[in-house]
């Protein structure tokens, strides 16, 4: 790893999992569950800070987390969608932590994402500070994990219900870099898609 900016990175981990029936964060993976898996990638890459922004099942899922090396954040209004809990986040981050110089967001259901994806991203952002750096899906859309600088905190903070991080990507389009996951698409909405998974990985 080059020696590094001061990074947080912030896990989405608030949504109810309605299609599901449990808490998706807690379903089984490799030795722990997805959000621990998750978790655990955050710490392999030595940032400054994680937080973890639960919101629905907040209380259960807090009980299985080890919370030496993460902070937690609950979003009271997750049920507004993925942009209300960037948004609760990035102010977070800056009213906690004011010298952080930019956010790597992560979702807690795209297991297949590989460690060295995320080391790719802030090797580039080293190299490109005042960027966006986004992951490019196998359909060539854009999305998470994606790590922007703290010139865009302001545009995070301001996510709400009407609009998610994907309105950033084209109100700064010059701003992309870009890198390449098909395993990016692969993430966890039902029962179906996790038992797929699943067996495909253990």
């Amino acid at each position: 790893m080059p020696k590094k900016s001061k990074i947080a990175v912030l896990i989405m981990a608030a949504g109810g999992s309605t299609r599901i029936g449990s808490p998706k964060q807690l379903l089984k993976w490799k030795d722990s569950n997805l959000l621990v898996y998750t978790i655990s990638k955050a710490i392999q890459l030595k940032v400054s800070k994680i937080i973890v922004v639960l919101g629905a099942n907040s209380e259960e899922i807090i009980s299985q987390l080890d919370q030496n090396k993460i902070r937690i954040l609950v979003n009271h209004d997750w049920e507004l969608g993925l942009g209300s809990s960037i948004s609760e986040g990035v102010k977070f981050i800056q009213k906690s932590y004011p010298d952080i110089s930019a956010v790597l967001i992560m979702l807690s259901d795209q297991p297949l994402i590989e460690q060295e994806h995320f080391i790719k991203m802030i090797r580039l952002f080293e190299h490109n500070t005042k960027k966006i750096i986004v992951t490019e899906y196998d359909d060539e859309k854009q999305g998470v994990p994606a790590l922007f600088d703290n010139f865009y905190f302001k545009d995070l903070c301001e996510l709400n219900a009407d609009y998610g991080a994907k309105h950033l990507f084209k109100k700064y389009s010059k701003d992309i870099h870009e890198i390449v996951n098909k395993n990016a698409s692969f993430d966890i909405d039902t029962l179906e898609q996790y038992e797929k998974l699943y067996l495909a990985n253990h």
